[in-house]
């Protein structure tokens, strides 16, 4: 499918001042940002509201007074343009957006091999879905606690570097000797395919208790040392299942991919067993945005798969 607009309205910044997402200020963004996101992404496609075959919006899993706002508007502009409505799993959005192609329709997955795992590693969420076909899923493992994104973000906040605290980790953790500090790779020995991050995240404050105030040069080789034990954690879950499961392709998704060592681990291991790997293309399909829900809603719409204006509710904890 074709992204001819991705516009996003960010409020990493806004959220900044207090350390993470504040709910109250989150609303007020969505209901301020998304009258002038929808216009100005019509305005760059060039498409006016007749020429739209549906309308798409996310049902969930999210924060639910932001689901609402998405909701409220979807379900008014629906009526207003008199096209049907398309209720999409923002975690589907993550599966499918390697398969978004360029305006140009290059990039993208043309020839698809089922069944597919996916790996989606956000701020929210880590889990394993194997796809047998578009619409066809089973959830074969999650984290049991923390998701690896807030086990980043938390670790970072240790460490003084502020929110969004992942990519800052990651970034400092490119100076740092990975080998400096020992931080235990979750659930190692377990045969299943779930993930725990709560403990890595012990381990770190415990950690950062006995080593009290840190250089610029400890805080990296710290930052370096976590990441290897997270990323082998996400990798080591992902081979035992892929192993198992044999799948024919690999998708990664979620904003945590934007990690460049987590992609190579993935790669790496992937190449072992012969297993293709595909990234969505360009870092703004990784982060949470409105065109990945678009590819999802494309599939939902080839299936005749559409929601109801009166009754769809968003579901803060929807799953696959």
């Amino acid at each position: 499918m074709r992204i001819l607009a991705n516009v996003i309205a960010s409020q990493a910044k806004l959220h900044a001042q207090f350390g993470g997402v504040e709910p109250g200020l989150a609303r007020r963004e969505h209901q301020k940002l998304i009258e002038p996101t929808i216009k100005k992404s019509l305005e760059e496609t060039k498409v006016i509201p007749t020429e739209l075959d549906a309308v798409a919006v996310t049902q969930g899993p999210g924060l639910a007074i932001a689901l609402e706002v998405g909701i409220a508007k979807a379900k008014e502009l629906a009526q207003q343009w008199e096209k049907p409505l398309l209720a999409v799993n923002h975690m589907e959005g993550h599966l499918l957006s390697a398969f978004a192609k360029d305006k140009q329709g290059e990039k993208g997955i043309d020839e698809p091999q089922f069944p597919a795992l996916g790996l989606l590693v956000s701020g929210g969420h880590t889990e394993l879905v194997l796809m047998e076909d578009f619409g066809s899923y089973e959830l074969v493992g999650q984290t049991l606690d923390d998701a690896a994104g807030e086990c980043f973000d938390k670790v970072a906040r240790i460490l003084g570097l502020g929110y969004p605290g992942g990519p800052a980790l990651s970034k400092i953790a490119k100076a740092g000797n990975e080998n400096a500090f020992h931080f235990p790779i979750p659930l190692r020995g377990t045969a299943d395919f779930n993930f725990s991050f709560s403990g890595l995240k012990t381990a770190a404050l415990y950690l950062s208790q006995e080593l009290g105030d840190l250089s610029p040069e400890q805080k990296a080789d710290f930052a370096a040392s976590f990441e290897k034990a997270a990323v082998a954690h996400l990798v080591d879950k992902l081979a035992k299942a892929a192993a198992q499961l044999k799948p024919k392709m690999v998708l990664i998704g979620g904003g945590v991919i934007n990690n460049r060592r987590l992609q190579e681990e993935i790669q790496k291991e992937m190449s072992h067993l012969q297993i293709p790997v595909h990234t969505p293309q360009g870092n703004d399909l990784l982060t949470d945005n409105a065109a990945m829900i678009g590819v999802a809603a494309s599939f939902k719409f080839e299936r005749g798969e559409f929601a109801d204006l009166k009754s769809l509710e968003r579901d803060p904890a929807l799953s696959f």
